[in-house]
């Protein structure tokens, strides 16, 4: 926001310098009012130099952190897997369920380690019995034991399955 101030025409002509008769008194007022007018004509800012700070939680700043490079491995072995096919699949059951599956759904039944989840035990039965396996559904038992109802692709058998195996 800026103040603009006008000046006299007398002002202006005796800052100009067209009268010919100069007062020393009067120069010097001119000069003291060039000087207001330009202090008044200047623009003051309020800006702060800080941002206002509007939430209450302080969050460290991103900065940038280098990758890591270190001297030496700080485990002397990498663990292994734990979860391999044969830990992940314990034994297909064999109940009149399970035959009714295998006979009309083309599906088997296992019971399976009960941190498995649905696309470890598709892989362990692909791996293990080199089948394609379609859909896997699992149900955890009242006893802590967990089911997995294997479906098998179309030109999959699970009854050359079973007796491959040695339900049947």
């Amino acid at each position: 926001m800026s103040i603009h101030c006008k000046m006299s025409t007398t002002a202006k002509s005796k800052s100009i310098g067209t009268h010919s008769k100069h007062n020393h008194k009067d120069v010097y007022n001119i000069g003291k009012a060039l000087g207001a007018r330009d202090k008044v004509t200047e623009v003051v800012s309020n800006t702060k130099d800080h941002k206002n700070q509007n939430h209450v939680h302080w969050r460290r700043p991103k900065t940038s952190r280098p990758e890591r490079n270190p001297k030496y491995p700080r485990k002397s072995i990498p663990t292994r897997n734990r979860m391999e096919a044969h830990c992940i699949i314990k034994y297909p059951l064999t109940t009149e369920n399970s035959m009714k599956k295998i006979e009309e759904e083309n599906t088997i039944v296992f019971l399976v380690h009960s941190e498995a989840n649905k696309s470890s035990i598709k892989s362990a039965v692909e791996k293990l019995y080199d089948v394609h396996v379609s859909k896997v559904n699992t149900q955890v038992q009242p006893d802590g034991q967990k089911r997995a109802c294997v479906k098998l692709d179309v030109g999959n058998d699970a009854l050359d399955i079973a007796n491959k195996i040695g339900i049947i």
